[in-house]
């Protein structure tokens, strides 16, 4: 297990926003995280980014909590995430900003490595290097931002909601550039708005609602699960029912039980 968070409870003005999660990341795995609005999704993100000190709870990262960490010192130690609103510097020009995603690097011989293997990935960064950031489409700098991100060679790559406010075929570009990510073997937590493509593409799926996590399983098992529907259709799964005893147990249960 690569990445764990054990019962954390984090919010914000002294209200918790998470009530009592835990999620497990596997090394290699893509594990996606939908829910309705407030339930926490992006809470989650800022608790693993160090932006957002958990209240109660533990963050394990290979072994090692994270607890007390500054962003950057969990950025220094491979876990970069993707902000859900477009990040780049606007007057500075592509290639600018790609290489700042390298400002912790000191060899500049690696710098140069990293810069043409992200250009061979995208090559948006390479056809538009002298042009200015804020020129470019909205997909395109969601893929510039890629790029930055894994001038760092991360460890594990957290992405909110990637797919905002795109136009459907800019879309359908990001998610294929996430499967390239994946078949590079690439550890990814993403958070999406668009829950069946987001779960399509991921190893697990989690369900957040109201700062607690209510189901865990495959992607297959989270989209064919009934309840799914009611949920977004502003539903509960409060009446969700475990299996009865000598039944077949159910691929995934709800981990906590509702106080």
């Amino acid at each position: 297990m690569l990445l764990r968070l054990n019962n954390i409870y984090a919010g914000y003005d002294g209200s918790d926003v998470l009530k009592g999660i835990s999620i497990d990341v596997e090394q290699g795995t893509t594990t996606c995280i939908v829910g309705p609005n407030g339930a926490g999704k992006s809470t989650v993100l800022r608790v693993l980014s160090g932006l957002l000190k958990p209240r109660m709870g533990e963050v394990i990262f290979d072994n090692r909590s994270l607890v007390g960490l500054s962003p950057r010192q969990i950025l220094a130690l491979g876990i970069v995430q993707v902000p859900q609103i477009h990040s780049l510097f606007a007057s500075m020009s592509v290639r600018q900003n790609v290489r700042l995603g390298a400002y912790m690097l000191h060899d500049s011989a690696l710098i140069e490595r990293r810069l043409h293997e992200v250009e061979e990935l995208f090559p948006v960064v390479k056809t538009r290097a002298h042009d200015k950031a804020g020129n470019l489409s909205g997909g395109q700098q969601r893929l510039v931002e890629f790029a930055r991100c894994l001038m760092l060679d991360p460890r594990v790559i957290l992405l909110d909601e990637p797919s905002m406010g795109l136009d459907p075929k800019t879309f359908k570009q990001v998610i294929e550039t996430i499967k390239v990510m994946q078949q590079n073997g690439r550890t990814i937590l993403l958070v999406e708005q668009n829950a069946r493509t987001g779960l399509s593409i991921s190893t697990t799926g989690v369900v957040l609602e109201s700062g607690q996590v209510r189901l865990v399983g495959s992607h297959t098992d989270v989209l064919n699960n009934p309840e799914i529907g009611r949920l977004y259709l502003g539903g509960t799964l409060s009446k969700f029912k475990a299996p009865e005893a000598g039944r077949q147990k159910a691929p995934f249960m709800a981990p906590t039980e509702e106080k």
